[in-house]
């Protein structure tokens, strides 16, 4: 808590130092309008939704709060509030540090590496913020890696439980209930990462994947809602998936791969309606299955169809390279899975199951070695 009160801080700092110390002609003129274009947009539409999908990976942290269930005194009433007041309170931050940084200075100046700490060296009489930002800077790495060390962690443990990873990593601390293996295991996992991995490359990689997670979150969203496994029509919920991702992958498309023209912005809208239509018939055609009790996804299915929609165009904004290297480690994580995985976890639950039957042990499972987790 102190290193992210530490992180926020800093943060409040750079924007105070940016609107004070920036100039806001820097938002429409770059320093060498000969080389670069200038206005509100340089890059047009493209580069606003290429960057999006590059930084979209500033938007995992938040879903560390949902791993933290288990931990949670009331977590139907907290979890929501907690998830969806970083999201707020990380969005406006991250605006403002966007905006304070082109106020210091074009965009063609600003070096990529270490924008704030650069754009104050320079300056007279400022060469001291320079270095607090390098100090705070040190703070958002060190808080953004534990915050993710933390939500991974907890998954590593949850899936170590059914096996599907070795059960070693679900083991828990007798005292403190947290898991020491997995946190253990990703600190080396995470410094061997960043010691081997060139930065850029890393960046795509968890854009492409953060991405993907992302739409499969709002598919399943969709399909919980719809779908009751006994009672209702699965096919019908599924097909609504796959055509209205359809028409959002050729939405992508056609806008990335076709030139701009009368004939692509019929093809947009066209496409754009298609989408819009299906969408319309199956929230009249399928009722939804089940109701949240206390809170859910408002206006279904037009939320979690707008995300789908959102991070299929996003993936489509990223290079070729991050879609393969995005397709060897799938590859590899079902091979795992196929191969290991599905074996050990059925494995597993056959012993639970003779276990029970033999009436052993009682409401407790120990996994690994220590556990303090009940099912």
């Amino acid at each position: 808590m102190v290193l992210t009160a530490l992180h926020i801080a800093f943060i409040l700092f750079i924007v105070v130092m940016g609107f004070w110390r920036g100039d806001v002609k820097n938002f429409t003129h770059p320093a060498d309008p000969e080389r670069n274009p200038g206005g509100f947009f340089p890059n047009g539409a493209s580069g606003v939704f290429y960057g999006a999908a590059t930084v979209y990976l500033s938007y995992i942290g938040y879903d560390a709060v949902s791993t933290m269930a288990e931990e949670v005194k009331d977590p139907a009433h907290d979890i929501p509030i907690g998830v969806s007041g970083s999201v707020a309170l990380v969005t406006v931050l991250y605006c403002l540090m966007a905006a304070s940084m082109v106020m210091l200075m074009p965009y063609d100046l600003i070096d990529p590496e270490s924008p704030f700490s650069v754009a104050f060296k320079g300056s007279d009489g400022w060469g001291w913020v320079s270095n607090v930002i390098g100090v705070g800077a040190s703070f958002g790495i060190l808080t953004s890696l534990l915050v993710a060390m933390l939500g991974q962690a907890r998954y590593l443990c949850v899936i170590g439980r059914s096996h599907i990873v070795p059960p070693w990593l679900a083991k828990v601390h007798p005292k403190t209930a947290t898991p020491v293996n997995a946190s253990a295991f990703l600190g080396v996992f995470t410094a061997a990462i960043a010691l081997f991995t060139d930065l850029e490359v890393l960046l795509d990689l968890v854009s492409i994947g953060t991405l993907f997670v992302f739409y499969m979150v709002a598919n399943a969203v969709i399909y919980r809602r719809y779908v009751s496994v006994g009672t209702t029509d699965a096919w019908r919920t599924a097909a609504f998936l796959l055509a209205f991702s359809s028409c959002s992958v050729l939405f992508a498309l056609l806008w990335h791969f076709v030139p701009s023209g009368a004939a692509k912005a019929a093809a947009l809208g066209t496409c754009a309606l298609a989408g819009v239509g299906v969408l319309c018939a199956f929230q009249h055609l399928v009722p939804q299955a089940r109701r949240p009790e206390s809170w859910g996804v408002p206006l279904m299915p037009w939320v979690p169809s707008a995300s789908i929609f959102l991070n299929v165009f996003l993936l489509g904004s990223l290079d070729g390279p991050s879609y393969v290297r995005f397709g060897f480690f799938t590859a590899v994580s079902v091979l795992v899975y196929v191969l290991y995985s599905v074996h050990a976890s059925f494995d597993a639950e056959a012993a639970e199951v003779l276990r029970k039957g033999s009436g052993v042990g009682g409401g407790e499972v120990d996994v690994g070695e220590s556990s303090s987790y009940r099912v």
